[in-house]
């Protein structure tokens, strides 16, 4: 790290401002290191809020991504329960909520997303919630003990995740989805059928094709009911509202940052201002494996964008250029997505999904762009490889062939 950097503060304590602190410390900065938290509790993990911690299996602690005492051993000062309000580009200074104001020569926006909320009547009543925080789990939790039908608005992967686990834990569970299938904007219409029946043969109502126009209540204020576009009334305990996220970018566009559907950041991280670099589920960057830059929503892009900053941070020449991939179980099924699928105008599965175990690879013409695998862990794996090599000389022709096996491929010499 240069010399005059002995300052850095991480606006955003979760999977990716925690990690970005602790790779600091791992590659050697001694400089100050400060992770800032709107929320109280220690950084933790959120894929389990959906699963494990919903169902109860999971504990408050178990979540917790690191002790408290680590972040003492490895000096990084914890401010937490104290949001980031503004940015002082010019005295390069973050003021908290609390009018605590820290100095830093490197800023690092770690500030996520929020969920995108639903812009019908009643979408403030009680027992209405997205899934994004440790509370809002916990609210859910509490919800589902009072046996009342849960409602999910949206079929995408965190309502998809909370139905099944709802629904394993004897739940009568809707999903309702305005699109023609799940999952739309992510996997394959393979996939998407795959997981329909899939949720379905467990018991899940899933209407596909509805649009929710309001939500009703009852005397006290709680929500109780789902009005669809035919005017189809779901009786509904706690509504959970799954329809994407919105990045948290309004501390970026009040300090005149670069901002268009997330931060934007160049290949080293940075925002349009040097002294300010943006990472995880806020960014939006340049991807070798898209057109255009993107934003994604996952564990493993916050893990790595936070590992390739820190890089940078301490001086060495890094770009960010992780094969991206996505994961998500529900109801025994282990999907596992290699690359970034959506613009494929090839597809070619091998396996079969009455077998529960198969692979979806997705193609632009003659290019691979990825690969959706249910229950073949080896499969995504070796897709992963084979797009961090560059060109991995896979064609639709050769998947398709009879007897191909993914294992023994080996790319033939030119």
């Amino acid at each position: 790290m240069a010399a005059a950097t002995r300052q850095v503060v991480i606006a955003g304590a979760g999977q990716a401002g925690a990690t970005a602190a602790a790779e600091l410390r791992a590659r050697g900065f001694t400089g100050s290191v400060t992770l800032v938290g709107a929320e109280e509790p220690l950084p933790y993990q959120r894929p389990p809020l959906s699963k494990g911690y919903l169902a109860g299996g999971t504990g408050t602690a178990d979540l917790l991504l690191r002790p408290a005492s680590f972040y003492a051993d490895q000096d990084i000062e914890l401010v937490l329960g104290d949001a980031a309000a503004a940015i002082d580009r010019d005295g390069q200074c973050l003021t908290l909520a609390s009018g605590r104001q820290l100095r830093y020569d490197r800023l690092v926006l770690a500030t996520g997303a929020r969920p995108r909320p639903l812009p019908v009547p009643g979408a403030g009543l009680d027992g209405v919630l997205g899934l994004n925080t440790l509370t809002d789990a916990a609210t859910l939790r509490e919800g589902l003990a009072d046996g009342l039908p849960l409602v999910v608005v949206g079929g995408g992967f965190i309502g998809l995740e909370a139905a099944a686990t709802a629904r394993a834990l004897g739940q009568q569970v809707t999903v309702v989805e305005a699109g023609p299938r799940v999952m739309a904007r992510a996997v394959s219409p393979t996939l998407s059928d795959h997981l329909t029946a899939l949720h379905r043969g467990q018991g899940t109502r899933i209407m596909l094709g509805r649009d929710v126009v309001a939500l009703h209540g009852d005397a006290a204020g709680r929500v109780r009911s789902v009005e669809l576009d035919d005017r189809t009334l779901l009786p509904a305990g706690p509504v959970l509202v799954g329809i994407g996220v919105l990045p948290r970018t309004g501390l970026a566009t009040a300090a005149g940052l670069a901002v268009g559907d997330g931060i934007l950041v160049d290949r080293q991280l940075r925002t349009s201002d040097p002294a300010i670099h943006a990472i995880g589920d806020c960014a939006r960057f340049p991807s070798p494996f898209a057109r255009r830059q993107v934003r994604l929503e996952s564990v493993q892009n916050a893990t790595d964008q936070a590992r390739c900053l820190a890089a940078v941070l301490c001086g060495e020449p890094e770009q960010y250029r992780a094969v991206p991939w996505f994961w998500t179980e529900q109801h025994g099924a282990r999907v596992q997505i290699a690359g970034l699928t959506q613009g494929s105008d090839r597809r070619v599965m091998t396996g079969h999904p009455s077998t529960g175990r198969f692979s979806v690879f997705c193609f632009r013409g003659e290019q691979l762009l990825g690969a959706e695998s249910v229950n073949r862990t080896a499969d995504h794996m070796i897709t992963r490889r084979l797009l961090a090599g560059g060109d991995p000389g896979l064609s639709p022709e050769t998947v398709a062939a009879p007897g191909f096996d993914l294992k023994s491929f080996q790319r033939q010499p030119v």
